[in-house]
């Protein structure tokens, strides 16, 4: 799998912050929560909305914070420690703990299949194995979903997911990753295809050619 966007780290920083309302806001609609773009723009701005519940601001805030951190550490290395970090911003108050592995059993509605209890060693082994294989987007994508399937933290593992695969990308140039909420039912069910077969080749070209955005210029 090629690389799809071709650009500095520069470029898609700037390009990832003019877009980053709009990312958030399409990571906000993926977890069902029912905002409007204008909404979420004026809750990160700092304003409350009435017409939306306590929790549904709190996991927009929670999106910012772990955005502002991963673009304030874009050079950091992507580890387990890193991950964990993230979901502490994106799971922080949501969830029985957040930033840590998951020690405990869980279901996946919708899904028959069960995903174990994470091992700390194990999760090290797998992501260093995924980020060794591949073109940048290709072991992005493999990492994501890789994540998202595991499970591995109590919740926020698409959102923890879909920022990292992000940090990843911007931190080499090779665009941004975002569900739009047009694509978001067709995600949903090549998801609960792959969490059941463990099979990532459809789900994997629905990312690459409708999901990954960037910028592109006339040679």
């Amino acid at each position: 799998m090629n690389n799809k966007f071709h650009i500095t780290k520069e470029s898609n920083l700037l390009l990832t912050s003019n877009n980053l309302p709009l990312i958030i806001y399409n990571s906000a609609r993926l977890e069902g929560i029912n905002t409007t773009y204008p909404d979420t723009k004026t809750i990160l701005e700092g304003i409350n909305v009435s017409s939306l519940k306590l929790d549904e601001i709190n996991c927009i805030l929670n999106l910012r914070d772990a955005w502002n951190y991963v673009l304030s550490n874009i050079d950091e290395e992507v580890d387990l420690d890193f991950i964990c970090k993230v979901n502490f911003f994106v799971s922080r108050n949501e969830s029985l703990e957040w930033g840590a592995l998951r020690n405990g059993k869980v279901g996946i509605n919708g899904v028959d299949y069960i995903p174990e209890i994470p091992q700390k060693n194990i999760i090290i082994k797998n992501i260093k194995e995924i980020l060794e294989q591949g073109s940048i987007t290709e072991k992005t994508l493999n990492l994501m979903l890789y994540l998202m399937r595991s499970q591995i933290f109590w919740d926020g593992n698409k959102r923890t997911s879909m920022i990292i695969a992000n940090k990843i990308l911007i931190s080499n140039g090779c665009g941004i990753i975002t569900i739009k909420e047009e694509n978001i039912r067709e995600f949903n069910i090549l998801l609960t295809e792959y969490y059941n077969t463990n099979n990532k080749n459809k789900i994997i070209k629905f990312l690459y050619d409708k999901c990954i955005f960037g910028m592109e210029f006339n040679q």
